[in-house]
């Protein structure tokens, strides 16, 4: 799930803290009660569905910055319904 730090330990050492975040989520507790997580601010943005523009926007990425492969299948692929 992730690493559980104390309040105090993390107010005493931040630094650890923000290093335990590089692996994954730190949950911070308040007398024992997790109060709140600190993670990377790229995951963040992924949670927060930041992707970086809109859906027409990553649709018009050119070949060499487009992480993936799309093949819309041929209309002609498909038999026609049989509503009968």
């Amino acid at each position: 799930m992730g690493r559980m730090m104390s309040s105090r330990e993390f107010n005493q050492n931040p630094s650890e803290a923000k290093r335990a975040a590089e692996d994954g989520p730190v949950i911070v507790t308040d007398r024992g009660v997790p109060a709140f997580v600190l993670i990377k601010y790229d995951a963040f943005r992924r949670l927060a569905g930041e992707h970086g523009g809109s859906l027409l926007d990553l649709l018009r990425q050119d070949g060499a910055d487009a992480d993936f492969d799309f093949e819309p299948a041929r209309l002609d692929d498909f038999a026609p319904a049989n509503l009968g």
